[in-house]
């Protein structure tokens, strides 16, 4: 079997290489490296969160069986396009670059690596909680200013402690688990809504709350770490702020169509929220002029939460071990259809 290593600036070609022949030595491969993340991603033709031009993926898949891959597009066209193809690993989470269902149509099996970047996530919400609570980023935009600040220390400026907070956690997958021990360990008291998660009894010391009214109620920081569903888009919209107690907090680093943005620009502006920080937007990149350029007490980054070396490497890591499972006859551990391979 041939690999065609579908690259990028992240999962670089080297990266994606290293992996592969660690755990399929002498196998056949070329590649192909698209221009992301330097070019951000868009949606393609039915496919989200990609960047690369379909007809060069077609051309460089036509002698290929394996596709390891990021953020290239594999649409119903490409699929259908290419006959030889049997595989499509892709190096992230969630298959949003992959049309799953067209894969499965044509016998292509289909393998993510969840969890990759739980620990590099888990970080940046980590010190997306303090930095926005504490107003790092402004403190540091204000002294390099030329204005030093010492009104914060006036009572009513002065930030609240972590230890002292209840922390709302959405979602206690791989990352949220992670975010509510460190919230914890703080000193935090910390309360969970997940309602996909069956055996609570399987995370103990933690405490959980029925319905998502019950956490934003009782939570002076709320932190998301959810899938998109169709259930849950703009779960956090103008009614579910309004619950949140007056001078609470709000942080998400999961996904944008979880948030109603111009609701939370309105929190920002009357007041009801003290801070909100951002890892993922409406809009990527936000055009100029939108709200939350101009909402005052909002820490912004670019959806790079999950950007680090070690979930590069590992995410590689899972998909040359499920490549080669795939080679040998075996189940991949990660497979999203495998009903493809028992015909």
């Amino acid at each position: 079997m041939k690999v065609l290593l579908a690259a990028d600036g992240f999962l670089t070609p080297r990266v994606l290489e290293t992996a592969l022949e660690r755990h399929n030595p002498g196998i056949k491969h070329s590649f192909i490296k698209s221009t992301w993340p330097t070019t951000p991603f868009h949606d393609i033709t039915e496919v989200k969160e990609a960047l690369g031009d379909e007809d060069e993926l077609i051309k460089a898949l036509q002698d290929c069986e394996i596709a390891f891959t990021h953020t290239y597009p594999f649409t119903k066209r490409v699929i259908e396009s290419c006959p030889k193809l049997r595989l499509i690993t892709v190096c992230r989470g969630g298959p949003v670059n992959i049309n799953v269902e067209a894969a499965t149509k044509n016998n292509v099996a289909v393998t993510s690596a969840p969890g990759r970047n739980a620990t590099s996530t888990a970080e940046h919400s980590i010190a997306m909680i303090l930095a926005t609570v504490r107003k790092i980023a402004q403190h540091d935009s204000e002294v390099k200013n030329g204005v030093w600040g010492t009104d914060y220390y006036l009572y009513e400026n002065a930030s609240p402690e972590i230890a002292s907070s209840t922390i709302g956690v959405i979602g206690l997958g791989a990352v949220g688990h992670r975010v509510a021990s460190a919230m914890a360990a703080l000193g935090a008291e910390v309360i969970i809504f997940d309602p996909y998660l069956e055996d609570k009894s399987s995370t103990p010391g933690f405490k959980f709350v029925e319905t998502l009214d019950d956490l934003l109620k009782n939570s002076r920081i709320v932190t998301i770490h959810a899938r998109v569903t169709p259930d849950n888009y703009h779960m956090i919209d103008s009614k579910a702020l309004a619950k949140m107690p007056e001078g609470s907090y709000l942080i998400n680093c999961a996904r944008g169509p979880l948030v109603d943005y111009d609701a939370v620009c309105d929190a920002l502006e009357s007041g009801h929220l003290a801070g909100a920080g951002f890892d993922c937007l409406p809009e990527e990149p936000l055009p100029k002029g939108h709200r939350l350029l101009s909402a005052p007490r909002v820490t912004i980054t670019p959806h790079l939460a999950g950007a680090s070396k070690e979930s590069a490497h590992l995410a590689a890591e899972i998909g040359s071990k499920d490549i080669k499972k795939f080679i040998d006859g075996e189940l991949p551990d990660h497979i999203l259809n495998p009903e493809v391979l028992g015909r």
